[in-house]
């Protein structure tokens, strides 16, 4: 399969604190590449560095072979229509039904119709379930539906790629799993490419075909692979106490 995402020897520095040092991955196209490690790890902000909206002190972040790290104008924006995000929140705009926050990537940056974009709004909460609440608010609504709409939203343009930041956060145990089955859904029939940040690990051995673990303390990537191999094979104290949930030492 081949590579849809490349990171290259990125660092990522906040003052003279370094967040990720000269750390290197590849993401395949079609699969669900999960991003975990403990709180305060960098996950969240490898994210934002990868949907461009932070700058690395050094590396490059290759999007079907074009760097979003030095790309302007035409070149970013073509980048950047290649992905959807859903934020940890869901970020949905609180004055607009669901139907009116999925339009609104069709009404920005597209010149359909507004019988177009009326039917795609539709079609894209009817692929996560939400055909029957489009005109519902996101105040009625619950959190698990919020991040179901807020998925939809992302998918708006047809991205190939959609990064979706802690989507399990603050849900219950039976609406993540839910949402988690939704992910595989959209990844086998849509063959979207998903990057998930997550410290979740029913999500994650459910989700992931492939994971990087980040460790705050080297600042590097200690794991990459299958989330059950890493966990059946690593010599690593802190993978393995991530993995099985043990105490630190």
């Amino acid at each position: 399969m081949p590579s849809i995402i490349e990171v290259k020897n990125l660092t990522v520095s906040f003052g003279t604190q370094k967040i990720l040092d000269d750390i290197s991955f590849q993401v395949q196209q079609g699969e669900v590449f999960v991003i975990l490690g403990g709180s305060g790890c960098g996950k969240s902000t490898l994210l934002k560095h990868m949907i461009g909206l932070l700058k690395p002190a050094a590396g490059s972040i290759l999007i079907e072979g074009k760097d979003i790290v030095i790309a302007e104008d035409e070149d970013r924006d073509d980048i950047l229509r290649k992905f959807g995000v859903m934020y940890q929140q869901g970020a949905l705009f609180g004055s607009m039904n669901l139907l009116e926050n999925v339009s609104l990537p069709l009404r920005e940056f597209t010149d359909l119709s507004d019988h177009a974009i009326h039917l795609i709004a539709l079609m894209k909460l009817k692929l996560v379930g939400l055909e029957k609440f489009s005109m519902h608010m996101p105040s009625e609504i619950s959190g698990g539906m919020k991040k179901r709409a807020a998925i939809a939203r992302a998918m708006a343009l047809d991205p190939k790629i959609l990064f979706l930041d802690e989507p399990s956060a603050g849900l219950d145990p039976v609406t993540s799993a839910e949402l988690d089955q939704l992910i595989i859904r959209l990844s086998r029939m849509a063959g979207i490419t998903f990057i998930v940040v997550t410290h979740e690990l029913p999500s994650i051995y459910t989700i992931a075909d492939r994971v990087i673990m980040l460790d705050k303390r080297v600042r590097k990537i200690i794991a990459e692979g299958k989330p059950d191999v890493i966990r059946d094979t690593t010599e690593d104290k802190w993978v393995r106490q991530f993995f099985l949930r043990e105490a630190g030492v």
